[in-house]
């Protein structure tokens, strides 16, 4: 595994970890909301050896990518123009994609406008609209501290509060890996604080996907955490929804499977990947 930073078309500079090389088959991993590359770092090597050429970026906004300022510089259709301009940086024609939470609305989005330029598609612990149990209240708060002390004085915040995602899997990881909550919490630090406020706004506004999802023609897994209860009953939706396409629920995992169950999670990606899945017919 290496890291490099490319330059888009659009001139964003994207930093991205990289496992593997032309001629394997192109995979490229999308984090979720205040993610970032590493989220895939621990697996990128072993999907390499299964013939891979895999390549998770950094999101605008997040880690060591470029932080445009002003909330009209992120959407979840931006992050979709700079994965496929980063596709064409790579020379991709086409490639497998994996989304996670954000990253998977982000996927969403690609599959739709532009089905051609994917071979496969993998949706994880992500929705088809806002998630299930967002506080708008406690999003307005979040966004008042995000305004007066930046990502900083959110994580101190944080802190206090849990959410829908602090579930036992999680808690049981945050005990069990040294650093994680380090890790976590270096992560939103690294983020852009008007990419903050302008993703929570999308998410909780987005219109909903699902009846567009079923027009699909792509071979699809939908992957999600047991425990993960704001996006375990849109991702049954988006199974059931869309045509051919797989569930895998991931046990005793919540919103990060591959940290909180990292084998059953690979498992059932490695399973997907290599079926040689055809798309279903109309």
């Amino acid at each position: 595994m290496r890291e490099r930073r490319l330059e888009l078309p659009s001139g964003l500079g994207v930093a991205l970890l990289e496992a593997g090389a032309p001629p394997s088959r192109p995979l490229l991993l999308a984090h979720g909301f205040t993610g970032a590359k590493e989220d895939f770092a621990d697996h990128l090597d072993a999907l390499a050896s299964r013939g891979w050429h895999c390549v998770a970026p950094d999101l605008r906004g997040h880690g060591r990518s470029d932080q445009p300022p002003g909330l009209s510089s992120y959407g979840l259709r931006i992050f979709a123009a700079d994965i496929l301009g980063l596709a064409d940086t790579l020379g991709w024609a086409r490639f497998t994609l994996l989304g996670h939470s954000m990253g998977g609305m982000v996927a969403q989005h690609i599959a739709l406008d532009a089905p051609d330029r994917l071979e496969a598609l993998v949706l994880m612990d992500t929705s088809h609209a806002a998630p299930d149990g967002i506080d708008a209240a406690l999003v307005e708060l979040g966004k008042a501290v995000v305004a007066q002390g930046g990502m900083p004085l959110l994580v101190e915040a944080s802190r206090a509060r849990e959410d829908g995602l602090f579930t036992p899997a999680h808690i049981r990881l945050l005990t069990t890996r040294p650093g994680y909550r380090e890790f976590a919490e270096g992560k939103t630090l690294a983020c852009s604080a008007d990419m903050w406020l302008a993703m929570v706004e999308e998410f909780l506004h987005q219109p909903d996907r699902l009846e567009a999802l079923a027009g699909l023609r792509l071979p699809t897994l939908v992957l999600v955490g047991e425990q993960d209860e704001a996006f375990l009953d849109h991702s049954r939706r988006m199974a059931g929804a869309i045509p051919g396409a797989s569930l895998a629920v991931v046990p005793d995992a919540g919103h990060s499977p591959q940290f909180e169950n990292p084998g059953a999670w690979f498992e059932a990606v490695v399973s997907f990947l290599g079926q040689g899945v055809t798309v279903a017919p109309p």
